[in-house]
């Protein structure tokens, strides 16, 4: 059975940084999220039944969505030592024979919604390891799923409209009328999680919204009110779907072959010894 993990790197780097505890290499430089992040992956590799792998990184935090709204998520605030260990994840996942997608011009939800959609046809199950929403409009039915891997869940799509109220093709709708504060955009004055997704389940995607409240299908608090921001700031409810939209055209250039882990890499000994924890390189379960 071919069960494809598509990881979200830089989730699994916050993870580790504030969940795993502080360490120096020789060199001084920080690295306990970057060990933390390493051993993770291995107990996925080892216990959790990834066949395939593919990881996805923030390269550099700022993408073209920057350029469309100035308030976009920046770097501004991330701790520089955290900052510094994507390079070091980047060449440990490697190593480790995981392929990775550093994004630049994309983000990794960019690429992981793109592999989910280039690779769905190839694998028996596609496991989004991640907990951003935004990803939660990649899931299809039980096929391709969200993973909490740190709580031990699984959500498909019936999972999905329980969640958050509508099914995995309205969650750019949902997220552009209620906003994102991770990822930096407002949403609509007063369009609240329960009022969003009761009219779009009334109605479908905001285009279909209709301006004239008396024409909505949908019974909801303050809906004159509503109805009126969204005619009002129309665009602005469309810029922020675009954001909220996940693209499938990132640079994803591997065979569904090329994702499949044969283990680890010799170099992999070299690099964590240089790093300072070769000892977790006991725990992997599979060299080339």
């Amino acid at each position: 059975m071919a069960v494809l993990y598509l990881v979200d790197a830089t989730y699994e780097l916050f993870r580790a940084y504030f969940g795993a505890p502080p360490r120096q290499a020789a060199d001084g430089r920080e690295v306990g999220a970057s060990r933390g992040l390493i051993a993770s992956l291995i107990v996925l590799l080892r216990d959790e039944g990834a066949t395939h792998v593919g990881c996805a990184t923030d390269h550099v935090i700022r993408s073209f969505r920057n350029d469309l709204f100035a308030g976009y998520k920046t770097d501004e605030g991330m701790a520089p030592e955290l900052y510094a260990q994507f390079p070091i994840i980047e060449d440990l996942m490697r190593a480790l024979g995981l392929v990775v997608w550093p994004m630049v011009e994309f983000e990794a939800d960019d690429a992981l919604a793109s592999a989910a959609a280039k690779f769905a046809g190839d694998a028996d199950e596609v496991c989004l390891a991640t907990v951003d929403k935004d990803l939660a409009q990649c899931v299809r039915g039980e096929h391709v799923v969200m993973i909490d891997r740190r709580r031990k869940g699984r959500m498909g799509a019936k999972g999905v409209e329980e969640k958050f109220g509508v099914g995995p093709e309205l969650i750019a709708d949902y997220l552009a009328l209620i906003g994102d504060a991770a990822d930096g955009y407002p949403g609509l004055p007063g369009w609240g999680a329960k009022s969003a997704a009761a009219v779009l389940r009334a109605h479908g995607p905001i285009e279909n919204i209709p301006d004239d409240v008396a024409a909505w299908k949908a019974n909801v608090r303050g809906a004159a009110k509503l109805a009126q921001t969204l005619a009002e700031r129309r665009d602005e409810a469309m810029l922020y779907k675009t954001l909220a939209t996940l693209r499938t055209d990132a640079p994803i250039t591997e065979t569904f072959d090329d994702l499949a882990w044969k283990g680890a890499k010799p170099e992999l000994v070299a690099l964590t010894r240089e790093l300072g924890f070769e000892e977790i390189c006991e725990r992997v379960s599979r060299w080339q």
